[in-house]
Protein backbone atom coordinates (compact mmCIF):
# COMPACT_ATOMS: atom_id res chain seq x y z
CA UNK A 1 0.00 0.00 0.00
CA UNK A 2 3.19 1.88 0.85
CA UNK A 3 4.26 1.91 -2.58
CA UNK A 4 0.70 1.95 -4.21
CA UNK A 5 0.58 5.81 -2.41
CA UNK A 6 4.20 6.59 -3.56
CA UNK A 7 3.59 5.87 -7.18
CA UNK A 8 0.32 8.51 -6.48
CA UNK A 9 2.29 11.57 -4.49
CA UNK A 10 -0.83 13.90 -4.18
CA UNK A 11 -3.24 11.85 -3.31
CA UNK A 12 -5.81 13.53 -1.30
CA UNK A 13 -5.64 15.28 -4.41
CA UNK A 14 -6.44 12.62 -6.66
CA UNK A 15 -9.54 11.55 -4.22
CA UNK A 16 -10.83 15.03 -4.68
CA UNK A 17 -11.14 14.25 -8.03
CA UNK A 18 -12.32 11.15 -8.04
CA UNK A 19 -15.10 12.00 -5.46
CA UNK A 20 -16.14 14.81 -7.71
CA UNK A 21 -16.20 12.48 -10.60
CA UNK A 22 -18.12 9.48 -8.74
CA UNK A 23 -20.79 12.09 -7.93
CA UNK A 24 -20.59 13.32 -11.50
CA UNK A 25 -21.70 9.43 -12.23
CA UNK A 26 -18.47 8.01 -13.12
CA UNK A 27 -17.91 4.30 -13.47
CA UNK A 28 -14.64 2.65 -11.60
CA UNK A 29 -13.70 2.09 -14.86
CA UNK A 30 -14.13 6.00 -15.87
CA UNK A 31 -12.27 7.34 -12.82
CA UNK A 32 -9.77 4.86 -13.55
CA UNK A 33 -9.47 6.43 -17.27
CA UNK A 34 -9.66 9.79 -16.71
CA UNK A 35 -7.26 10.10 -13.65
CA UNK A 36 -4.48 6.88 -14.97
CA UNK A 37 -5.36 4.96 -11.45
CA UNK A 38 -4.39 1.70 -12.97
CA UNK A 39 -3.92 0.08 -8.73
CA UNK A 40 -7.19 -1.38 -8.06
CA UNK A 41 -6.81 -1.40 -4.17
CA UNK A 42 -5.84 2.34 -4.71
CA UNK A 43 -8.93 2.97 -6.82
CA UNK A 44 -11.31 1.56 -4.61
CA UNK A 45 -10.10 3.93 -1.77
CA UNK A 46 -10.08 7.04 -3.99
CA UNK A 47 -13.86 6.74 -3.88
CA UNK A 48 -14.07 5.30 -0.66
CA UNK A 49 -17.35 5.96 1.06
CA UNK A 50 -18.94 7.25 -2.32
CA UNK A 51 -21.76 4.63 -3.35
CA UNK A 52 -21.85 4.15 -7.07
CA UNK A 53 -23.92 5.47 -9.47
CA UNK A 54 -27.38 4.16 -10.15
CA UNK A 55 -26.49 3.27 -14.11
CA UNK A 56 -23.79 0.58 -12.66
CA UNK A 57 -26.08 -1.25 -10.42
CA UNK A 58 -27.37 -4.31 -11.68
CA UNK A 59 -30.65 -4.04 -13.97
CA UNK A 60 -33.82 -4.48 -11.93
CA UNK A 61 -34.82 -7.59 -14.23
CA UNK A 62 -32.58 -9.62 -12.48
CA UNK A 63 -33.52 -8.74 -9.29
CA UNK A 64 -37.37 -9.10 -10.21
CA UNK A 65 -36.23 -12.69 -11.49
CA UNK A 66 -34.16 -13.40 -7.73
CA UNK A 67 -37.48 -12.63 -6.47
CA UNK A 68 -39.89 -14.84 -8.22
CA UNK A 69 -36.93 -17.46 -7.82
CA UNK A 70 -37.24 -17.39 -4.04
CA UNK A 71 -41.30 -17.16 -4.09
CA UNK A 72 -41.20 -20.00 -6.22
CA UNK A 73 -39.19 -21.92 -4.11
CA UNK A 74 -40.81 -21.12 -0.46
CA UNK A 75 -43.94 -23.29 -2.23
CA UNK A 76 -42.00 -26.08 -2.96
CA UNK A 77 -40.61 -25.89 -6.39
CA UNK A 78 -37.32 -27.48 -7.45
CA UNK A 79 -34.84 -26.28 -9.39
CA UNK A 80 -35.87 -27.42 -12.93
CA UNK A 81 -39.09 -26.34 -12.22
CA UNK A 82 -37.62 -22.77 -11.33
CA UNK A 83 -35.73 -22.31 -14.00
CA UNK A 84 -38.52 -23.81 -17.00
CA UNK A 85 -41.03 -21.04 -15.25
CA UNK A 86 -38.24 -18.13 -15.52
CA UNK A 87 -36.18 -19.03 -18.63
CA UNK A 88 -33.17 -18.61 -16.63
CA UNK A 89 -29.83 -21.15 -15.69
CA UNK A 90 -30.07 -23.63 -13.18
CA UNK A 91 -26.63 -21.92 -11.79
CA UNK A 92 -28.93 -18.69 -11.00
CA UNK A 93 -31.48 -20.39 -9.28
CA UNK A 94 -29.16 -22.29 -7.34
CA UNK A 95 -28.00 -18.83 -6.60
CA UNK A 96 -30.64 -17.07 -5.57
CA UNK A 97 -32.39 -19.98 -3.47
CA UNK A 98 -29.55 -21.35 -2.11
CA UNK A 99 -30.24 -20.82 1.99
CA UNK A 100 -33.67 -21.55 1.64
CA UNK A 101 -34.47 -24.80 2.99
CA UNK A 102 -35.71 -27.84 0.36
CA UNK A 103 -38.70 -28.60 0.00
CA UNK A 104 -40.42 -31.38 1.46
CA UNK A 105 -41.04 -34.12 -1.20
CA UNK A 106 -44.45 -34.32 -2.07
CA UNK A 107 -44.59 -38.24 -2.52
CA UNK A 108 -42.68 -40.80 -0.41
CA UNK A 109 -39.84 -42.95 -1.24
CA UNK A 110 -41.76 -45.66 -2.72
CA UNK A 111 -43.63 -43.32 -5.10
CA UNK A 112 -40.51 -41.53 -6.42
CA UNK A 113 -39.51 -45.26 -7.32
CA UNK A 114 -42.35 -46.28 -8.80
CA UNK A 115 -42.47 -43.12 -10.98
CA UNK A 116 -39.06 -43.74 -12.16
CA UNK A 117 -39.68 -47.27 -12.87
CA UNK A 118 -42.72 -45.61 -14.70
CA UNK A 119 -40.28 -43.19 -16.68
CA UNK A 120 -37.67 -45.86 -17.21
CA UNK A 121 -40.47 -48.24 -18.81
CA UNK A 122 -41.38 -45.81 -20.71
CA UNK A 123 -38.11 -44.45 -22.17
CA UNK A 124 -36.77 -48.53 -22.78
CA UNK A 125 -40.59 -48.95 -24.95
CA UNK A 126 -39.43 -46.44 -26.91
CA UNK A 127 -35.83 -47.47 -27.64
CA UNK A 128 -37.65 -50.86 -28.23
CA UNK A 129 -39.67 -49.88 -31.01
CA UNK A 130 -37.16 -47.94 -32.02
CA UNK A 131 -34.48 -50.52 -32.53
CA UNK A 132 -37.24 -52.71 -34.09
CA UNK A 133 -38.29 -50.42 -36.49
CA UNK A 134 -34.44 -50.50 -37.26
CA UNK A 135 -34.69 -54.09 -37.82
CA UNK A 136 -37.44 -54.56 -39.83
CA UNK A 137 -36.94 -51.45 -42.34
CA UNK A 138 -33.23 -53.48 -42.88
CA UNK A 139 -34.84 -56.83 -43.38
CA UNK A 140 -36.98 -55.16 -45.83
CA UNK A 141 -34.30 -53.24 -47.66
CA UNK A 142 -32.58 -56.96 -48.19
CA UNK A 143 -35.10 -57.69 -50.41
CA UNK A 144 -34.99 -61.51 -52.01
CA UNK A 145 -31.29 -63.07 -52.44
CA UNK A 146 -30.57 -64.33 -56.01
CA UNK A 147 -28.56 -67.70 -56.40
CA UNK A 148 -25.55 -66.43 -56.62
CA UNK A 149 -26.14 -63.91 -53.85
CA UNK A 150 -27.49 -66.93 -51.58
CA UNK A 151 -23.79 -68.87 -52.26
CA UNK A 152 -21.73 -66.32 -51.17
CA UNK A 153 -23.53 -65.68 -48.26
CA UNK A 154 -23.04 -68.85 -47.60
CA UNK A 155 -19.69 -69.36 -48.13
CA UNK A 156 -18.72 -66.65 -45.83
CA UNK A 157 -21.06 -68.04 -43.11
CA UNK A 158 -19.40 -71.35 -43.54
CA UNK A 159 -15.60 -69.37 -43.24
CA UNK A 160 -16.70 -67.81 -40.33
CA UNK A 161 -18.34 -70.56 -38.35
CA UNK A 162 -17.45 -73.56 -39.88
CA UNK A 163 -14.96 -76.64 -39.23
CA UNK A 164 -11.53 -75.82 -41.60
CA UNK A 165 -8.79 -78.16 -42.96
CA UNK A 166 -5.26 -77.53 -41.25
CA UNK A 167 -2.08 -78.33 -42.55
CA UNK A 168 -1.47 -79.89 -39.58
CA UNK A 169 -4.72 -81.58 -39.29
CA UNK A 170 -6.41 -82.85 -43.11
CA UNK A 171 -9.97 -82.66 -42.52
CA UNK A 172 -11.51 -81.81 -46.22
CA UNK A 173 -15.24 -82.11 -45.11
CA UNK A 174 -18.32 -79.92 -44.40
CA UNK A 175 -19.20 -79.89 -40.71
CA UNK A 176 -21.16 -77.05 -38.96
CA UNK A 177 -21.92 -76.30 -35.23
CA UNK A 178 -23.93 -73.16 -34.25
CA UNK A 179 -26.48 -72.50 -31.72
CA UNK A 180 -28.49 -70.05 -33.35
CA UNK A 181 -31.35 -71.71 -35.24
CA UNK A 182 -31.80 -69.31 -38.17
CA UNK A 183 -28.14 -70.07 -38.65
CA UNK A 184 -28.85 -73.10 -38.67
CA UNK A 185 -31.76 -72.81 -41.02
CA UNK A 186 -29.79 -71.08 -43.43
CA UNK A 187 -26.96 -73.10 -43.71
CA UNK A 188 -29.63 -76.15 -44.48
CA UNK A 189 -30.51 -73.81 -47.68
CA UNK A 190 -27.13 -73.30 -48.86
CA UNK A 191 -26.90 -76.89 -48.84
CA UNK A 192 -29.87 -77.20 -50.97
CA UNK A 193 -28.52 -75.05 -53.32
CA UNK A 194 -25.34 -76.96 -53.24
CA UNK A 195 -27.98 -79.85 -54.14
CA UNK A 196 -26.56 -81.75 -51.01
CA UNK A 197 -29.53 -84.47 -50.19
CA UNK A 198 -30.81 -84.76 -46.76
CA UNK A 199 -29.77 -88.62 -46.66
CA UNK A 200 -26.25 -87.34 -46.82
CA UNK A 201 -26.31 -85.33 -44.09
CA UNK A 202 -25.37 -86.75 -39.83
CA UNK A 203 -26.60 -84.20 -37.08
CA UNK A 204 -26.24 -84.69 -33.16
CA UNK A 205 -26.73 -82.42 -30.28
CA UNK A 206 -24.35 -80.68 -28.56
CA UNK A 207 -25.32 -79.87 -25.16
CA UNK A 208 -24.33 -79.32 -21.09
CA UNK A 209 -24.74 -82.84 -19.30
CA UNK A 210 -26.79 -81.09 -17.20
CA UNK A 211 -29.85 -80.17 -19.70
CA UNK A 212 -32.82 -82.10 -21.38
CA UNK A 213 -31.39 -83.61 -24.28
CA UNK A 214 -34.65 -85.29 -25.30
CA UNK A 215 -36.25 -81.48 -25.44
CA UNK A 216 -33.07 -80.21 -27.39
CA UNK A 217 -33.55 -83.41 -29.91
CA UNK A 218 -36.95 -82.25 -30.48
CA UNK A 219 -36.45 -78.76 -30.47
CA UNK A 220 -33.61 -79.14 -33.42
CA UNK A 221 -35.62 -81.79 -35.13
CA UNK A 222 -38.46 -79.01 -35.69
CA UNK A 223 -35.97 -76.44 -36.87
CA UNK A 224 -34.25 -78.75 -39.33
CA UNK A 225 -37.18 -81.23 -40.50
CA UNK A 226 -35.29 -84.07 -39.53
CA UNK A 227 -36.92 -86.54 -37.49
CA UNK A 228 -35.37 -86.94 -33.86
CA UNK A 229 -34.71 -90.30 -34.20
CA UNK A 230 -32.47 -90.28 -36.65
CA UNK A 231 -30.10 -88.00 -35.55
CA UNK A 232 -26.85 -89.31 -34.07
CA UNK A 233 -26.03 -89.97 -29.98
CA UNK A 234 -25.88 -86.39 -28.51
CA UNK A 235 -22.81 -85.21 -26.84
CA UNK A 236 -22.38 -83.64 -23.82
CA UNK A 237 -20.15 -80.97 -22.32
CA UNK A 238 -18.89 -81.87 -18.73
CA UNK A 239 -19.52 -79.26 -16.00
CA UNK A 240 -16.16 -77.47 -15.01
CA UNK A 241 -17.28 -76.24 -11.64
CA UNK A 242 -15.07 -72.96 -12.27
CA UNK A 243 -17.39 -72.08 -15.16
CA UNK A 244 -20.53 -70.24 -14.72
CA UNK A 245 -22.77 -71.27 -17.14
CA UNK A 246 -25.79 -68.72 -17.75
CA UNK A 247 -27.22 -71.09 -20.85
CA UNK A 248 -29.09 -73.25 -18.28
CA UNK A 249 -32.91 -74.16 -18.00
CA UNK A 250 -35.46 -75.37 -19.96
CA UNK A 251 -34.87 -72.61 -22.75
CA UNK A 252 -31.12 -74.52 -23.40
CA UNK A 253 -31.31 -75.96 -26.49
CA UNK A 254 -27.71 -76.35 -26.95
CA UNK A 255 -25.82 -76.32 -30.75
CA UNK A 256 -26.69 -78.89 -33.60
CA UNK A 257 -23.56 -80.14 -35.37
CA UNK A 258 -24.24 -81.09 -38.89
CA UNK A 259 -21.90 -83.41 -40.91
CA UNK A 260 -21.89 -83.46 -44.85
CA UNK A 261 -20.83 -87.20 -45.50
CA UNK A 262 -18.56 -87.09 -49.11
CA UNK A 263 -17.90 -83.50 -49.03
CA UNK A 264 -14.26 -83.30 -49.80
CA UNK A 265 -14.93 -81.77 -53.47
CA UNK A 266 -17.61 -79.67 -52.07
CA UNK A 267 -14.86 -77.93 -49.38
CA UNK A 268 -12.74 -77.18 -51.44
CA UNK A 269 -14.97 -75.19 -53.71
CA UNK A 270 -16.45 -73.29 -50.62
CA UNK A 271 -12.96 -72.44 -49.33
CA UNK A 272 -11.57 -71.29 -53.11
CA UNK A 273 -14.92 -69.59 -53.00
CA UNK A 274 -13.95 -68.06 -50.25
CA UNK A 275 -10.72 -66.91 -51.06
CA UNK A 276 -12.81 -65.65 -54.62
CA UNK A 277 -14.51 -63.42 -52.57
CA UNK A 278 -11.25 -62.03 -50.65
CA UNK A 279 -9.70 -61.10 -53.74
CA UNK A 280 -12.76 -59.51 -55.43
CA UNK A 281 -13.15 -57.25 -52.41
CA UNK A 282 -11.36 -53.64 -52.93
CA UNK A 283 -8.69 -52.99 -50.93
CA UNK A 284 -10.04 -50.06 -47.84
CA UNK A 285 -8.92 -46.83 -48.99
CA UNK A 286 -6.67 -45.59 -45.83
CA UNK A 287 -5.84 -42.17 -47.25
CA UNK A 288 -9.30 -41.17 -47.85
CA UNK A 289 -10.60 -42.12 -44.25
CA UNK A 290 -12.15 -38.46 -42.37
Amino acid sequence: MAHAQGKYADFEGLREQAVALRRQGYSLRQIRNKLQVHNKETLQRLVEGEPPPEWTKRPRAKDDLRDRARELRKQGWTYNQIQAELGCSKSSVSLWVRDLPHPEPKCTPEEQRARMNAGLARLRAAQDEERQATKEAAAEAVGELSDRELFIAGVALYWAEGAKDKPHRRTEVLQFINSDANVIRFFLRWLELLEVKRDRLTVRVSIHESADVAAAEQFWAAVTGIDASAFSKATLKRHNPRTVRKNTGETCSGCLVIYVRQSADLYRRMEGAWYGIVGAAPAADLGNRT
